[in-house]
């Protein structure tokens, strides 16, 4: 995915940013962020995994730029890898101010979800019984 134009198609997740979203100077929680980003992953992963994922790791975590109360956070997740059953998701966060157009990437990093079945063990990702 480049620095500087957003990933094509529809981001997983856009939200606007709000006041309790943010620390005492106005910028938004960097953990407020990871947990929209790991949302947008969990999305693509139960998709593909047509069933339960969850996240085990989470890796190359950078912070590019801050987000501000207001902004449109847009949140592009893309299955990179499959493998028996595990699922690599790479994962950016881009920034809009509420009355602009110019946007810009915030966030990124790879995020790992597993299949798992009802007992919460894993499972093949091709497994369609969940």
């Amino acid at each position: 995915m480049a620095d500087d134009i957003p990933p094509a198609g529809q981001p997983a997740i856009r939200v606007t940013t709000m006041p309790a979203d943010a620390n005492a100077y106005g910028d938004i929680f960097g953990g407020w962020l990871m947990s929209q980003m790991d949302m947008a992953a969990g999305l693509v992963a139960a998709r593909r995994a047509k069933g339960r994922a969850v996240t085990i790791a989470m890796d190359g975590m950078k912070f590019h730029a801050p987000v501000f109360v207001g902004d449109e956070v847009s949140v592009y997740a893309e299955l990179v890898k499959v493998g028996r059953t595990s699922m690599q998701i790479e994962v950016e966060a881009w920034r809009r101010a509420r009355h602009g157009e110019e946007r810009e990437k915030v966030t990124q990093a790879r995020f790992t979800f597993v299949a798992i079945d009802e007992a919460r063990r894993p499972r093949p990702v091709d497994d369609s019984a969940s």
